[in-house]
């Protein structure tokens, strides 16, 4: 063996220096024999040359056993081992690789590779946990076959593909090593099956720990729902006999697509009405559909390299997202995509974490499964969608499945079956991949002797290691009402290209104008836009969407102005917005979502954008006064509504009851302003199911009862996954001043394992996501609570602890006071010694 090199894991990986690997692999064989302390992992790769150079695999806290090529041990000078690599010189043009592993799933607290939970056996694999299994080439470029034999005194022995005998499973379909899965465990399934549009019969389980079976059938549900619709919709049929689910405590992810055998967090899985709310089931059934929806968009057509994890993730969030808007309705759908959207990846486009859609550049890649490659990679593709037609975007999507299937792919791969079909040439639209920020779209509209004029400009901020940046093509969807409220003009799309244009239309008025219909471009839109046209849209506009924008519009600028003037809530907006609550020819859903007001943080950035320092707390106080306001406005109504709501029978997820719901818990949290509580006590005794138990629930808490939390644990301590809900809703619903010190008190609880990212992520991000304020707290206990975490948890998991240290990424929006604070606790985990995953997300932040 030649001298050992460091590991270079700490390099800046860079799109541009991709290259294939010198020495590919198309078939492996694993033979697992499993043990808490020591598994043994033999594994044959068959290996063959495509170009010179050495073949350098990958592998991480493996211990040595043989290494031999052909059947024959390779000498010391053959090969070169570090703590990180296994670098073969001089290897043949082929032939077979064996190795012999041995590992310690126990010990192995990352929740990467292969892992106990609970006493099973499971794997997470994506991006570069296979590493941590055997040595391989472990990038999504190298696509290989595989047979598994997994040995072990369990009852429930699964892997990728087809079982050909007891603990033997084989994969037909070349992958990556990011889609390999093993579990082993005493696990109990619930069966049923499903026939595909050319007539094979597939099988489906769905595995869970002995007791949970009974909460597995809305998954089982959505699971089947999800094949018919994707044969429906894109032509797309399941390719293997069986399709496995499992159900996993402690999962950094939410759920993971690997080929055949989908691994869940337990929490997007398990679901029944007593332990579970409307938000879970519609979760449930949106991951479901997301992970199975891989099985084209990322399993049989995968990505290139890391650099095209939108190809994947944007492609099948935009599947995810038709499917639910199919489920659930278009209208709340897409409202709720929107929210999600400026929620986190606005934030992020806003500060120093922003990044193209497409990267060019990491340290480690775990830190870009972001909003940005998930969240606005579904809005390219739903702009592509829009920009090609809904004809050319099926051909386009078929031309792809056809032409890449079995292939590891780019983003020019994709857009260029678009152009095939539509005629198109999508070299400018490309932008939208490469150029990081939220375009901002200034509007000015005008009217002079018949003629009404719209001008348009487009900005690009400047945003880390870019500037001066190229006008994108941005579709704009728009249309026009007269001042009663009549739509005069249907919805049409003008692509706005250059950086400066206009639109110009003939009519006898002034006319209302409605623009970005169903938000067709992740833009900000800036314009003067008068109260009474809002008021008008929201009265009267036929586009839901915008609807609710102008709704949104309306409750935003009288929130600003009682910030930073003082200014009363005038009845002329209560009035309308009463008139929403209360119109009855409007979907449930919708309505509750009209009632709810702009997010703490979606104010302090819109304060920060317009050059005011946002104050946490006047934020808070503001947005509690302003749903004082109302709940004053509706006080007479706010009874008899919630009465008119309830749902006779028995709960059932389904969209229209799960709106009724939402809106009757945003009544209540009105009510309570008035009557201290007496209404959610009511309801806490009277509900059902977890939906209402939880809103009661949430609302005491906010009123200050000190006796409804000690009543839930006695009732729930025994659910892990109900638990959850009780640790986050008390961090996110203490008083500011005391959202820390609840937040530190429950880490002290019996019941806390910051080991379980669930856990961890109730309470960390009950204060950090959940509670601004508390978080934001003047006295800096908010910043020293999660960076003392982050540190402690990084020791074991970097992943989600750098994942979660994203709370810290707004900091320069604040007061000095409180930047001051912030960056001391920043550069104090920048001088620890850390993982690469949270030193490169801090560094980042520091800039």
């Amino acid at each position: 063996m030649r001298d050992a090199t460091p590991g270079q894991s700490d390099q800046t990986i860079f799109l541009s220096d991709y290259a294939p690997v010198p020495v590919t692999v198309s078939h492996v064989d694993l033979h697992f024999r499993l043990d808490p302390q020591a598994t043994e992992v033999s594994a044959r790769l068959t290996c063959r040359r495509q170009r010179p150079g050495d073949m350098v695999l990958n592998g991480e806290h493996l211990e040595m056993v043989s290494l031999a090529i052909d059947g024959t041990p390779l000498s010391d000078d053959a090969y070169t081992l570090t703590d990180t690599t296994l670098t073969l010189h001089d290897a043949p043009d082929a032939f077979l690789l064996e190795t012999v592993a041995r590992i310690a799933p126990a010990a192995n607290k990352a929740l990467e590779g292969l892992y106990m939970s609970g006493g099973m056996y499971c794997t997470q694999c994506e991006a570069e946990g296979f590493r941590r299994i055997t040595w391989m080439l472990d990038r999504p470029d190298v696509m290989a076959t595989y047979d598994v034999e997994i040995e072990a005194d369990l009852p429930v022995l699964l892997s990728n593909g087809d079982e050909v005998s007891p603990g033997k499973w084989h994969d037909p379909w070349p992958k990556p090593t990011y889609l390999f899965a093993l579990v082993a465990g005493n696990l109990v399934a619930t069966s049923d099956s499903f026939v595909t549009m050319d007539g094979r019969e597939v099988a489906l389980n769905i595995w869970v720990r002995p007791g949970d079976e009974g909460r597995t059938g809305y998954a089982m549900d959505a699971l089947k729902r999800s094949m018919a619709w994707d044969e429906k919709v894109y032509g797309r049929a399941y390719d293997l006999s069986v399709f496995n689910i499992v159900a996993v405590d402690d999962f950094n992810m939410g759920a993971m697509e690997n080929k055949g055998l989908n691994i869940f967090n337990s929490k997007y899985v398990l679901a029944s009405p007593e332990t579970a709310t409307d938000t879970d089931f519609a979760l449930i059934e949106g991951i479901v559909a997301h992970e199975y929806f891989h099985n084209w968009t990322g399993n049989r057509i995968t990505c290139r390299d890391w650099f095209q994890l939108c190809l994947k993730e944007g492609l099948t969030v935009f599947r995810d997202q038709q499917f639910s808007a199919d489920m659930r309705g278009d209208a709340v759908q897409r409202i709720g995509d929107v929210l999600q959207l400026r929620a986190r990846q606005f934030r992020e486009d806003a500060g120093p974490l922003a990044h193209p859609v497409r990267p060019e550049s990491f340290v480690e890649i775990n830190n870009f499964y972001t909003a940005t490659v998930y969240e606005k990679g579904a809005e390219v593709i739903g702009m592509l969608r829009t920009l090609v037609g809904a004809d050319a975007y099926a051909k386009g999507c078929t031309l792809y499945f056809d032409r890449h299937d079995g292939q590891a792919c780019t983003i020019e791969d994709w857009l260029a079956c678009f152009e095939e079909v539509s005629g198109r040439d999508l070299s400018q639209f490309k932008l939208w991949y490469s150029q990081a920020g939220t375009p901002r779209v200034t509007l000015r509209d005008s009217f002079a002797d018949g003629t009404y004029r719209i001008d348009l400009a487009q900005t690009l901020p400047d945003t880390p290691g870019q500037t001066d940046k190229a006008p994108m093509v941005i579709p704009l969807s728009f249309g026009l009402l007269d001042q009663s409220g009549k739509e005069i003009r249907p919805t049409e799309v003008f692509e706005l290209s250059t950086a400066q244009d206009s639109v110009s239309v003939e009519l006898a008025e002034k006319p209302v104008l409605s623009m970005l219909r169903g938000f067709s471009a992740p833009v900000i839109l800036d314009r003067d836009q008068s109260d009474a046209d809002r008021l008008i849209l929201l009265a009267s506009d036929t586009d839901p969407f915008n609807r609710w924008e102008a709704g949104r519009g309306l409750a935003k600028d009288r929130l600003l102005r009682a910030i930073t003037e003082g200014a009363a809530f005038d009845d002329a907006w209560l009035d309308a917005l009463s008139a929403v609550v209360q119109d009855e020819g409007a979907d449930p859903a919708f309505r509750a979502l009209a009632l709810s007001l702009p997010s703490e943080d979606d104010l302090a950035q819109t304060l920060h954008a317009a050059g005011v320092v946002p104050d946490p707390d006047a934020i808070y106080i503001t947005r509690r006064a302003a749903m004082l306001a109302i709940a004053e406005h509706l006080a007479d109504v706010l009874t008899p509504l919630r009465d008119a709501l309830r749902t006779p029978g028995a709960y059932d997820p389904n969209a229209t009851d799960a709106g009724k719901r939402a809106l009757s818990a945003a009544l209540l949290r009105h009510l309570t302003l008035l009557d201290g509580g007496t209404a959610s006590r009511a309801a806490y005794d009277a509900a059902d199911n977890m939906t209402d138990r939880m809103a009661a629930f949430t609302c005491l808490l906010d009123a200050g009862d000190t006796t409804v939390a000690d009543h839930f644990e006695a009732d729930w301590k025994h659910d892990r996954l109900v638990m959850d809900k009780w640790f986050m809703a008390q961090v996110a619903h203490a008083a500011p001043g005391r959202a820390a010190v609840v937040a530190h008190a429950l880490t002290n609880h019996a019941d806390f394992d910051p080991s379980n990212p669930n856990r961890f992520r109730a309470v960390v991000g009950g204060l950090t996501a959940g509670n601004p304020a508390g978080f934001h707290a003047p006295d800096g206990s908010g910043y020293a609570f999660l960076a003392d975490w982050l540190l402690k948890l990084d020791a074991s998991n970097p992943q989600t602890a750098a994942r979660m240290s994203t709370a810290f990424d707004t900091w320069r929006r604040y007061d000095a006071d409180r930047q001051a604070l912030i960056r001391a606790q920043l550069e104090a985990m920048a001088e620890a010694d850390t993982s690469r995953d949270l030193a490169e997300m801090v560094n980042r932040m520091l800039g």
